[in-house]
């Protein structure tokens, strides 16, 4: 049986890390702020990766971003993911060269011209779509560059494409519950691919380990990514970790 997935997600803009509620974002505090409300070490025993997105509104600082980057391998020896504007293959590799893993591409999703050059030059397990969504009148849209532009294709369109595209896995995350902490949307599984054969990874309302043992009882779920910094901070990750195991989810057990 393949091992479920915790994921923490990190969110950054311009040298500093933030919250995000509806995609909508409070700073927190820079690197050192981090590392010293974070117990790096403690981290590591207690989530199996971490992405780091950009999500910067303005023009990106690639070389602030990148910089991070490389300050966080250095403390953490956690497999890591990293996003953020990947829009060539340029800087997809000078963010692999800075210390990620792997890509999370969402606004270039589906530019397919992009992604065969990416799976092409750094295989397809490097490669994580990531589709953001929300309600609109009870119908539902995904939407690009950080959740202010609407993708011109309805769910089944997009859900069928995601299928044939060179990526190793998907991230869905919920903008509507985005920071919210009221547990996940699980409507949107209704819509999407009960025969789906890469791993999905969801994204959007965890506030507590009850929400994390919810989705993790969903087989169509391989992982979560939570970004909800200030509801696992301290010891928080260990516990919800713990208490997971406890309640018989399968993850890797790390020494």
């Amino acid at each position: 049986m393949l091992k479920k997935r915790l994921i923490f997600s990190l969110l950054f803009d311009n040298g500093n890390f933030f919250l995000s509620r509806n995609f909508k974002l409070q700073k927190i505090g820079n690197f050192e702020w981090l590392k010293k409300n974070y117990n790096f070490t403690l981290i590591a025993k207690s989530v199996d990766e971490i992405n780091i997105l950009d999500v910067s509104r303005d023009k990106q600082d690639i070389k602030n971003f990148s910089n991070t980057i490389r300050k966080f391998t250095k403390n953490c020896f956690i497999p890591l993911s990293v996003g953020g504007k990947v829009d060539s293959i340029d800087k997809a590799k000078y963010y692999l060269d800075s210390g990620a893993d792997k890509l999370i591409i969402n606004s270039e999703l589906f530019n397919l011209k992009l992604i065969q050059n990416l799976s092409k030059n750094f295989g397809e397990q490097c490669l994580i779509g990531s589709l953001d969504y929300k309600y609109v009148n009870d119908e539902i849209f995904c939407f690009k560059k950080n959740g202010s532009k609407k993708l011109n294709m309805n769910l089944s369109k997009i859900f069928k494409l995601m299928e044939s595209l060179p990526i190793g896995e998907v991230i869905l995350n919920s903008i509507d519950r985005d920071g919210t902490g009221f547990g996940f949307d699980f409507k949107i599984l209704n819509y999407f691919p009960k025969e789906f054969k890469k791993p999905l990874i969801f994204s959007g309302g965890a506030g507590n380990y009850k929400h994390l043992l919810e989705a993790f009882n969903n087989k169509q779920i391989d992982g979560i990514a939570t970004a909800n910094l200030l509801n696992f901070v301290g010891d928080g990750l260990q516990e919800a970790r713990l208490l997971l195991s406890k309640n018989g989810v399968k993850l890797a057990e790390w020494l």
